[in-house]
């Protein structure tokens, strides 16, 4: 049972908007589109949705049943339900995971800001070579970036401290409307630019000749990673889920979602890239080198309007970051101040001196520390590499066999249906994805990054 003194969500729509911004992020705006763009558009996403519902959904249902059966942080949450089997290592395994991640996402993020504040003062309305000399000198400064990367951490913990419905769910209820109404306004403006059409089919024309052993694994790896799986975050979430929240029908919300906000994403990048000629794969260097070019080169005959939309768009990415850093603090925050008794305060007072201190290193591996090397990898490449091959699959691949396979099947039939409450005609097909399809997917997804398949 959860501990009712340790806070919960007020309402579902709380729930489904703090749950979803955890998902909601820089891989919707930033990776979802150039993944799209470098897989042929519609079909990739076809591909893509196919996977949310075969490994997306399940797994995300079965961290809710460890999270609110429990009602404790995600360490806790484990322990509770594996006794002294090795198990018990899943949810500290989350709170490693989400600390890294924060570490080293705070430090994108804080290029987020810095190009909205770039943006505002017109720094980044330029040609070409002049927007790919400002990305290289900015991001190897010794001290802006990681100014603003643990600026963003700062920020991150002044909401986490204030509690799950007065920090984390107020918090949520404002940035993410606000996200969404950003995303139509920028939508709106770029699709009415010559030739945006083109971008627009696309995105929605599905090409099933494009589909290719290489769209399925990176359909599937886009899957796992956009929506928090393997982090515990989705565990540390549903720990504050009231008895009456449908696991299944929340986590199809979120996922859909997730994925409304990808595609809207889609409708800004491709119509701007197609209307200006720019091949819709341009890859990570998208955000902060291609598309500042973009919005220049397309509303040059206007240059208010790309003005305003290069702070929109900077704007959208900054708060679809902070969405998902605060979920991310969350986890470490809930483990401190519950594991040490601690105040909150002080719980998130540790994880964002720990965090600062990796982003710090991953953010001067940009710069001065490019020569540190950690298996021959930059800082942060390497917690990059870390978390997304190991780390984040094995959090993943151990939960689905843990509650597929050791949690008593009466304890995920009562969480699964609300203790009878909601239909349990999908339990069935839920558990069967949970004990096969889910690790089949996750161990492909492995093996993949891997090069072994």
């Amino acid at each position: 049972m959860a501990n009712q003194d340790r806070g919960s969500f007020g309402s579902k729509l709380g729930i489904i908007l703090a749950t979803a911004g955890s998902a909601v992020g820089l891989g919707n705006i930033w990776r979802f589109p150039y993944m799209t763009g470098m897989n042929g558009g519609a079909a990739f996403i076809l591909v893509y949705l196919l996977f949310v519902l075969m490994l997306g959904v399940p797994g995300m249902v079965a961290e809710f049943v460890v999270g609110r059966a429990s009602g404790a942080n995600a360490a806790k949450a484990y322990k509770q339900l594996a006794g002294r089997t090795p198990f018990r290592i899943i949810g500290y395994l989350g709170v490693l995971t989400s600390m890294i991640i924060l570490g080293f996402y705070a430090v994108v993020a804080g290029w987020c800001l810095q190009y909205l504040f770039a943006s505002v003062v017109g720094h980044v309305d330029g040609n070409p070579d002049y927007v790919l000399a400002y990305f290289q000198d900015f991001s190897s400064n010794p001290w802006k970036p990681t100014l603003w990367a643990v600026g963003f951490v700062v920020l991150t913990h002044l909401v986490v401290v204030r509690g799950v419905r007065n920090g984390i769910e107020r918090a949520s209820k404002l940035l993410m409307p606000t996200l969404l109404v950003l995303l139509v306004i920028i939508i709106v403006a770029v699709c009415m630019l010559p030739g945006a059409g083109m971008g627009i089919s696309f995105l929605f024309y599905p090409d099933f000749s494009k589909i290719d052993r290489g769209v399925i694994f990176d359909a599937l790896g886009q899957a796992f990673f956009s929506l928090s799986l393997g982090t515990a975050c989705l565990c540390t979430y549903a720990s504050y889920f009231s008895r009456q929240t449908n696991l299944l029908g929340s986590a199809m919300q979120i996922a859909l979602l997730d994925t409304f906000v990808a595609v809207l994403a889609g409708l800004i990048i491709f119509p701007a890239a197609f209307s200006v000629g720019v091949d819709p794969d341009s890859g990570p260097s998208l955000i902060f080198i291609t598309l500042p070019n973009v919005f220049h080169e397309a509303f040059g005959s206007a240059p208010g309007v790309g003005y305003t939309i290069s702070i929109l768009f900077y704007a959208l990415l900054s708060l679809a970051a902070l969405t998902s850093t605060i979920s991310m603090h969350e986890i470490g925050t809930a483990f401190f101040y519950e594991e040490f008794h601690l105040s909150r305060g002080k719980g998130a007072l540790v994880v964002t001196v720990a965090c600062c201190v990796i982003c710090v290193l991953c953010s001067l591996s940009c710069g001065v520390l490019a020569d540190v090397k950690v298996m021959d990898l930059t800082i942060l490449g390497f917690c990059d590499s870390l978390t997304a091959k190991v780390l984040l699959p094995l959090g993943s691949l151990l939960t689905c066999l843990f509650v597929g396979w050791y949690v008593p099947r009466q304890l995920v039939h009562d969480e699964f249906t609300n203790w009878g409450t909601v239909s349990k005609c999908f339990f069935g097909v839920f558990l069967f994805f949970v004990r096969f399809i889910c690790p089949l997917c996750i161990v492909a997804i492995f093996l993949h990054q891997l090069g072994v398949i």
